[in-house]
């Protein structure tokens, strides 16, 4: 009861520390700005990594750094997790960007003796980056909202994520073409951005915009029981097959776009403005599909209706592709893939979870996020070097399309049985 009565008081401090900025719209606005910089910083360096990999060692070579990227994660995140329980959220955060500066620049300097083995380690970095950035930008910003002012604030916070993958896009396409700076200059630009999102967490931590909610519901339980979790309901087994089908269909589509973007630009700066100008674009459409469409199928067509869209467009896509195998079509499947993924998809997907109850909710959404995703990329790299390498007959880049459209008619097969379940669980639960 003393523990309890001391939380009580360090957060009343807390929240009577610059009352102004603690305030839901001046919070919003910094966390806006924060998620902003991070997928900014991202969407410079996915490009320059891609790149340079090509460059290296082509692109008949990425599902072998995707199975090491899975593997490498799988490995830290272990290690990540004991520093978290051992730390306070926000100095993991604050030595996280430090530390991400500083190899940065150690990347850069290395990339001046263009050796092969740093532009693979360079990729899986990038990888790993990404997901630990945007994870902790959400473990703290769930520690300082109630559910309430989360449904009420949280689409702003995600908008400040697309509009930084649209600008960090478009910027290092302009600095590839319009300034001396080369794609490995790249790495210090974002090095100066997650700078500045440590002085930018630094601030939001010393004017108490991390100060935790109080009454916030999160659920303690550990996510034991791994997979078998998901045998006790038939509901769950065929949501976590919807998703863990997407994370297959994926790499075979990236590996059909990049492979083609490697023949299309086979000069490195051409080729890294293109895919920069492409991540740019790719936000744009999640932005204009999150904010036109997303509502009107969600109010008038349904949750199910959402979850149909990315599958359909991908298989029209890839059909196309495989008739004609052009960067445009490889392109349209890209952004049928990821941006549908990051807007009306993932919109769809969190309201398959509302009429769940929340142990079980927690403990499966954990297996699928951080075993059954890597899983899955490993299975869909695998698929392809059976397929392109391993095999005694080999399929062309374009053939892998009929693997792609497979996928997505049982995706779009298994999301038909999911809609009577959904409707069966919505009925119980009174959603």
């Amino acid at each position: 009861m003393q523990a309890k009565n001391s939380n009580h008081d360090i957060t009343a401090e807390c929240n009577a520390k610059y009352i102004a900025l603690r305030t839901l719209g001046f919070r919003a606005t910094f966390l806006f700005i924060n998620f902003f910089l991070i997928i900014m910083a991202l969407y410079q360096l996915k490009p320059a990594s891609r790149s340079l990999f090509i460059e290296s060692l082509g692109a008949e070579r990425l599902p072998y750094i995707w199975i090491a990227t899975a593997v490498t994660m799988g490995v830290f995140i272990s290690y990540y997790h004991r520093l978290v329980e051992r730390h306070s959220r926000i100095n993991v955060v604050l030595g996280t960007c430090l530390t991400i500066s500083i190899l940065l620049v150690v990347f850069r300097v290395l990339m001046s003796h263009s050796t092969v083995w740093v532009a693979a380690c360079f990729f899986v970095f990038v990888d790993i980056l990404g997901v630990v950035l945007v994870e902790q930008f959400w473990s703290l910003t769930n520690s300082i909202y109630t559910t309430h002012e989360g449904k009420s604030w949280y689409g702003l916070v995600g908008t400040g994520g697309l509009v930084g993958g649209v600008a960090g896009g478009w910027v290092s396409a302009m600095l590839i073409r319009h300034t001396p700076l080369q794609t490995p200059d790249l790495l210090l630009t974002a090095a100066v951005i997650i700078g500045t999102i440590f002085a930018l967490t630094w601030l939001m931590g010393r004017v108490g915009i991390y100060c935790e909610a109080e009454h916030v519901v999160r659920p303690h339980q550990k996510a034991s029981g791994g997979w078998r979790i998901l045998t006790h309901s038939r509901y769950l087994l065929l949501i976590a097959a919807i998703l863990l089908l997407a994370q297959l269909a994926s790499p075979l589509v990236e590996y059909q776009f990049l492979n083609t973007v490697e023949g299309a630009y086979p000069e490195r700066e051409a080729r890294t403005a293109f895919l920069s100008l492409f991540f740019s674009v790719l936000g744009m459409m999640s932005i204009a599909v999150n904010l036109g469409i997303t509502p009107l199928v969600h109010r008038y067509l349904g949750a199910i209706a959402g979850l149909l869209v990315q599958p359909l467009m991908m298989f029209i896509f890839s059909w196309c592709f495989f008739l004609q195998s052009t960067l445009f079509f490889s392109s349209a499947t890209k952004i049928s893939d990821r941006a549908l993924s990051y807007s009306i998809n993932r919109a769809s997907k969190e309201l398959l979870y509302v009429p769940l109850d929340s142990v079980l909710l927690y403990q499966a959404k954990a297996w699928i996020d951080m075993f059954g995703y890597r899983l899955f990329k490993v299975a869909g790299s695998v698929v392809i070097l059976l397929f392109t390498q391993w095999l005694p007959f080999q399929v062309s880049v374009p053939q892998l399309s009929w693997l792609t459209v497979s996928i997505c008619a049982i995706w779009i097969g298994f999301i038909f049985v999911l809609r009577q379940d959904y409707q069966l669980v919505c009925e119980s639960s009174g959603s």
